[in-house]
């Protein structure tokens, strides 16, 4: 039989206030266990919540951000349940009426090789508390509560079920996950927890429009292990099913370490928790007028910029799609192009998404840290350009300017001289280089004039060893060529 997976994902983003949302406490991560609460935090009798307004601010950014509808009119309702992390017995969440109602994601992915716009529909994003934290560690024997996290602000986003693959799902979240950044509404520190996705994940055979039962996997604080958690979760259920056993409804948590799912409690639902408006917060009212201030500040978004690099760089959209998953890299680029011109936008690509993306990942920086600045970066793509190294040269002098952790703006040229690295154009002295190569290989010179091209390949190489890779490949290849055919 064969099966079609149906995936849903539910995203808390903890949003970039100084305070909570409901009190004036500090949202700063890392603090000593329970140094950042106060009375609205610990739910002692009398206190009161007040509306955090950045909080609904960035709410706003977000809804503008995908296209949503914006709610005039929300309210808040109580979610009840019974964790000891949760001091006030509920959680203080919105329901029937949430602040962004609908809109869009759209992004692009790797399919079989071709590079594919895929969109997902949201249900809603809205407004929440955090809840504190359970600490399990040498409590002798006793868990641990810090309540610093609890009233932190978030952002829950919820999709449709418009996924059909786990790399899909990644692909989407990596797209989130860039939104929020970019518009800074969110800082996006999975480590920290500022950024946990829940995957819903079902199957069905395909051709069947009813969905199957679904299974939540909770807080997926990776990209890698979401990955892999809904791809074990979907053989799990495949599994099961073709065994002649049923999907039952619960909320699960992924191990890492055994690369599997496992049932941490049966699935409640929307009546389990009790859901009421709560009588100590007012509707939530924002007016267009609110709105069109927002709106006015907000940036470029991600994939109207992606468009404008297809447009006016001519670049893939595959290309611009790296490009813009990093407000920092995108502005790196526009940097670097803006001193190379438009015409060296493609080298600059591909030396971003190469060597520069590479040494990043390798020391684990942010393009915001790279020691090679993007004036320095496009010296050296010019000194490519004229002729004055190779491509080949231009990645050892990009090594030694990087380690150099120089601000000098001519490091690119200052490193050419001092390594000796300058291209050999002179027509003169390559001559030289080609007659000796020729000479020196009797045999590739016979087997190329008998017809076998690649042996030009042979004596290129010679040539270049010879000439120590300073080279002009081009003038090189041409010599080599009308030489060998004179």
């Amino acid at each position: 039989m064969q099966w079609e997976v149906v995936i849903g994902l539910e995203t808390h983003t903890q949003l970039t206030t100084q305070t909570k949302i409901f009190s004036g406490s500090p949202t700063q991560f890392g603090a000593a266990p329970n140094t950042q609460t106060s009375p609205v935090d610990l739910a002692l009798p009398g206190s009161l919540p007040v509306m955090n307004r950045g909080a609904v601010e960035r709410a706003i950014q977000f809804g503008l951000a995908i296209g949503a509808t914006i709610a005039p009119h929300s309210v808040f309702a109580r979610k009840n349940y019974f964790y000891p992390d949760l001091p006030k017995g509920y959680q203080i969440s919105q329901m029937d009426l949430p602040i962004v109602q609908g809109g869009r994601i759209s992004f692009a992915m790797e399919v079989d090789g071709k590079t594919e716009i895929r969109s997902v529909q949201l249900t809603r994003a809205h407004l929440e508390e955090d809840a504190g934290k359970s600490l399990h560690e040498d409590y002798h024997g006793m868990t641990g509560i810090d309540l610093n996290r609890a009233g932190t602000p978030l952002l829950e986003i919820v999709t449709e079920p418009d996924m059909r693959s786990a790399a899909e799902a990644v692909a989407y979240a990596k797209a989130l996950h860039t939104l929020v950044t970019w518009i800074g509404i969110c800082d996006g520190n999975m480590q920290e927890g500022s950024f946990r996705c829940d995957a819903n994940v079902s199957v069905r055979p395909v051709g069947q429009k009813e969905y199957g039962t679904r299974c939540e996997i909770k807080n997926l604080n990776s990209f890698r292990f979401m990955e892999d958690a809904i791809n074990y979760e979907v053989r799990r259920q495949i599994e099961l099913i073709e065994d002649g056993g049923r999907v039952v409804q619960a909320t699960r948590l992924y191990d890492p370490d055994k690369k599997e799912t496992r049932e941490m409690r049966s699935k409640e639902n929307a009546h389990d928790y009790r859901y009421f408006p709560d009588p100590d917060l007012p509707p939530l009212v924002v007016s267009a007028a609110w709105i069109a201030r927002v709106q006015a500040a907000m940036p470029e978004l991600p994939g109207a910029m992606r468009e404008r690099f297809v447009r006016d760089y001519s670049l893939s959209e595959y290309d611009a799609a790296i490009l813009t998953q990093s407000k920092a890299m995108a502005n790196y680029f526009e940097a670097v192009t803006a001193i190379t011109g438009k015409e060296q936008a493609k080298p600059a690509a591909n030396w971003l998404m190469g060597d520069v993306a590479s040494t990043l990942n390798r020391e684990g920086i942010e393009i915001t840290a790279s020691p090679v600045s993007a004036a320095q970066l496009a010296l050296l793509l010019q000194r490519i350009a004229d002729g004055t190294i190779s491509n080949k040269l231009a990645k050892e002098v990009f090594s030694a300017m990087w380690d150099a952790k120089s601000d000098s703006a001519t490091l690119a040229d200052e490193v050419i001289e001092s390594k000796g690295l300058k291209q050999i154009s002179d027509s003169g002295a390559l001559e030289k280089i080609v007659d000796d190569v020729l000479a020196a290989n009797a045999k590739s010179v016979e087997e190329f004039r008998a017809g076998k091209e690649q042996a030009i390949n042979a004596l290129m190489g010679q040539a270049m060893k010879a000439s120590k890779g300073k080279a002009n490949p081009a003038q090189l290849t041409e010599l080599l060529k009308k030489k060998l055919t004179a």
